[in-house]
């Protein structure tokens, strides 16, 4: 069962080519046992069929005012009220203009006007439909009504052309809207959070850095986000796009993520090391690329320092969670890393089990024993330790 089990939302689905994300997005929310309930404007079936979303999501889809399957033909109140969150994707620039000064001359533009739940736009269309005054100014009106505005993105579009209007992918959308639905035991709490690893040069072109891809450390921050938390995210060299509605502050080597670190810490009421950080550096780096040469080259490399030992002995040091990645005797070397730094929390892994993987599996290891996670996908099991975290977190503080 998620976070997001039993939760209903309506998904409004307007008249632009980027209506065939809808499909994908259906889906993406269903993964997340969200129940989608869709309504279509007479445009948007040109794009894509009711059957083609009533399939996908299960429900009854509805794009007729006057639908006899509502009684009294009040579909603009009766399809709206059991609702978490309303969800326009696409939102088309006319559709915009229609919210922005509340006009409603069909099915779904009037159950907006007549809802009681939350709602939020994902805007597709040219890029000078967008950049259009018109259209900067009713976003600007919804911003101001409290109506939450996902993208739009950059890229190609349909028309050919290149720049802003593109609509967010579904996945994306799907990840904001389960943040939205999530229970937010962390409101208000401020998280610092550093993922993926770290390059320590050896020239100009060469250095030693490791394995990990990231993939963890943003679940726990997309995780940390869902939960209501206020996330800053120190990330190491990744590919990785980092979450909607996280501060995302990049670094390279180890001291740069310690020196990031440093200068938020002060802020943050809960710290999450995920970063796989080198344990050491070369003593000296060779400002231009070294030859290849029949020699041997030596390097002398000299520790970094611990950042989770540095934030967790700090005077007025934010909770903190540790994570170790072990290649043997897990338990033994997590519990002593754990009480050696002093930490209240810290998961552990065996690389082989979870370097570069879309799943994990997990050990929390706390003042109360062990908690294994079974093996899922990584953002599972990041929702898992954010709410334990949020648990402990909310605990009498003691010594670990």
């Amino acid at each position: 069962m998620t976070d997001t089990a039993r939760k209903k939302i309506l998904l409004g689905v307007t008249g632009g080519i980027a209506a065939y994300k809808a499909a994908e997005l259906v889906r993406r929310l269903s993964e997340r046992s969200v129940d989608v309930h869709v309504v279509m404007t007479q445009a948007a079936c040109g794009f894509i069929t009711p059957a083609t979303l009533q399939a996908l999501s299960g429900n009854p889809v509805f794009t007729d005012m006057w639908d006899p399957r509502i009684r009294d033909s009040m579909a603009h109140i009766e399809l709206s009220r059991d609702k978490h969150l309303i969800v326009i994707a696409p939102a088309t620039a006319d559709f915009l203009a229609k919210l922005a000064v509340g006009i409603a001359d069909d099915l779904l533009s009037t159950l907006c006007l007549a809802r009681d739940c939350p709602l939020v736009v994902a805007p597709a269309m040219n890029r000078q439909m967008w950049e259009h005054p018109a259209t900067q100014r009713n976003v600007a009106q919804l911003n101001a009504d409290r109506i939450e505005v996902l993208g739009p993105a950059a890229g190609d579009q349909a028309c050919g052309e290149v720049g802003m209007g593109r609509m967010l992918e579904a996945i994306e959308i799907a990840q904001s809207v389960t943040a939205l639905l999530a229970p937010k035991a962390l409101a208000g709490v401020r998280m610092l959070v550093t993922a993926g690893p770290t390059f320590e040069a050896i020239d100009a072109v060469r250095g030693l850095t490791n394995q990990s891809s990231g993939k963890m450390g943003y679940a726990v921050a997309r995780a940390a986000v869902e939960a209501g938390a206020d996330v800053t995210l120190v990330s190491g060299p990744t590919s990785l796009t980092a979450p909607a509605r996280v501060e995302r502050v990049d670094v390279v080597s180890a001291d740069d993520m310690l020196s990031a670190v440093k200068k938020r810490v002060a802020k943050a009421d809960v710290f999450v090391s995920v970063a796989a950080v080198a344990d050491y550096r070369p003593a000296k780096v060779s400002e231009q690329k070294i030859k290849k040469g029949d020699r041997a080259v030596s390097l002398e490399l000299v520790p970094n320092e611990d950042i989770l030992a540095y934030v967790a002995a700090l005077p007025k040091a934010p909770f903190c969670v540790g994570f170790a990645a072990e290649s043997e005797k897990l338990a033994e070397y997590a519990e002593e890393k754990r009480r050696r730094k002093k930490v209240p929390l810290l998961a552990a892994n065996l690389v082989q089990h979870a370097i570069g993987a879309d799943d994990n599996e997990i050990t929390l290891f706390d003042d109360e024993g062990a908690h294994p996670l079974p093996r899922a996908p990584k953002e599972v099991v990041a929702r898992q330790l954010v709410a334990h975290i949020a648990k402990l977190y909310k605990r009498p503080r003691t010594n670990s």
